[in-house]
């Protein structure tokens, strides 16, 4: 770990090195040795320093060779950092106060963008900026754009200086047809018998075509539940509720025999016995019949 290579690194001036290159420069000073220079920073540390892509990291590398800054010894490889020499063509002096204050004195008085400097061109104090109208009108004025005084005017323009030409348009019809009322223009009426129009699947046999709960006949009405939506949603309602209601006399007639089955079960054991034995023995000659159908014949001997 190097102090004095690290604040020498921290100084350097920004028309030398940009942010990124000197966090990086100073991670590898911190690295290095104070007798040989010699730094060994490791690509994770160097990339967590600086904040960048490992992409990223390695241009900045490059860019640091490239100014002379440091130079490569050996490259890195999988398991072994790679070790550079810190300021190999010398280490730059620590500015001191007098050179900082000279160095941000150029800075504050360089233009900043130096393509688009006006060398030469002294600049003139900027006005007052404009608080009303007048202001503007007087500019104007001075600058001689022909204004005649400031503020609006008080009058309109005589009828000759009118802007609209006195004559009509040419591509307006010169009044209506012969025949016409002169009154204004209606739409023809509906071709429905019926207020509204009926709905699209009004013919279908099974949808309403009307409702006739009302003084006047709507063709469908929300309210009262004859409209296609409404009565589509009755029947799922009434086919959920019939196969909820079979479900439930099928429940309702298994528990009915179970509990019949349990009575004769108590009142008559020794036939509920009876019937657990045969049902053994049926199954038992069951198996003794398939055992024999599958095994193969004895041969005579």
């Amino acid at each position: 770990m190097s102090i004095h290579l690290m604040v020498v690194a921290a100084y350097l001036p920004e028309d030398v090195v940009t942010q990124s290159q000197k966090l990086a420069l100073m991670k590898i000073c911190d690295s290095a040795d104070d007798e040989t220079r010699l730094s060994k920073p490791g690509l994770r540390r160097l990339r967590a320093w600086v904040g960048v892509t490992e992409k990223r990291c390695m241009t900045i590398v490059t860019e640091l060779v490239a100014k002379g800054l440091i130079e490569r010894v050996e490259t890195g490889k999988a398991g072994r950092r790679a070790v550079y020499r810190v300021f190999p063509l010398g280490i730059p002096p620590i500015p001191s106060n007098d050179d900082l204050d000279a160095r941000f004195k150029a800075a504050d008085e360089a233009p900043k963008n130096p393509r688009k400097a006006r060398t030469g061109v002294a600049r003139s104090v900027p006005s007052k900026p404009a608080m009303t109208h007048e202001d503007i009108d007087a500019r104007a004025l001075a600058a001689g754009e022909g204004v005649k005084e400031t503020g609006f005017h008080g009058w309109n323009p005589d009828e000759g200086e009118g802007r609209v030409p006195p004559m009509e348009p040419s591509g307006f019809h010169g009044g209506n047809p012969e025949g016409s009322t002169g009154g204004t223009p209606s739409f023809p009426s509906s071709s429905s018998v019926l207020p509204f129009p009926p709905p699209p699947d009004a013919g279908n046999a099974d949808e309403p075509t009307g409702c006739t709960k009302h003084p006047v006949p709507a063709s469908n009405c929300r309210a009262c539940g004859t409209n296609p939506r409404a009565v589509r949603a009755a029947r799922e309602r009434e086919r959920a509720d019939a196969e909820h209601q079979a479900q439930q006399d099928w429940l309702r007639a298994y528990q009915e025999d179970l509990a019949r089955a349990r009575q004769v079960a108590q009142e008559r054991p020794e036939e509920v016995e009876a019937a657990r034995l045969l049902a053994r023995q049926m199954a038992r000659q069951g198996r003794e019949t398939a055992r024999a159908a599958v095994a193969p014949p004895r041969k005579n001997s």
